[in-house]
């Protein structure tokens, strides 16, 4: 089983910084692309940040400049600098990440989340 466990969420106001955390563990046997992505209240999921296991990055256009994606991938870590939070940022972010994984001798690639972290940020 592979597991992923976000922290580092909670309120912070406008102007101010947080930084998320997810570590993944379980049957791993090796991490591809790893992600944040963000669900408000009555809106669909959506993607925040990328970060394949080559380091490129990618982002939605709402966060370009303020937020940043990086990863540890010898700790299987996948971190999110919060800079310059805005109101509309406050959402649900949840950790996302292809795990390939090895059991009874073959290979799977599958897709996991975390459980979410709620992020709140006021003015």
């Amino acid at each position: 089983q592979v597991q992923l466990v976000e922290s580092g969420g909670g309120l912070v106001q406008v102007g101010g910084s947080l930084r998320l955390s997810c570590v993944a563990s379980g049957r791993i046997f090796s991490i591809n692309d790893m992600g944040w992505y963000r669900q408000a209240p009555g809106k669909q999921r959506e993607l925040v940040a990328l970060i394949s296991v080559g380091g490129i990055t990618n982002y939605a256009d709402s966060v370009k400049g303020r937020f940043t994606i990086s990863r540890d991938s010898a700790k299987k870590t996948v971190l999110l600098q919060m800079n310059d939070p805005k109101p509309e940022d406050t959402a649900v972010y949840y950790c996302n990440a292809d795990i390939r994984s090895r059991q009874w001798g073959s290979y799977y690639n599958a897709a996991y989340w975390g459980q979410g972290t709620q992020v709140t940020v006021s003015s």
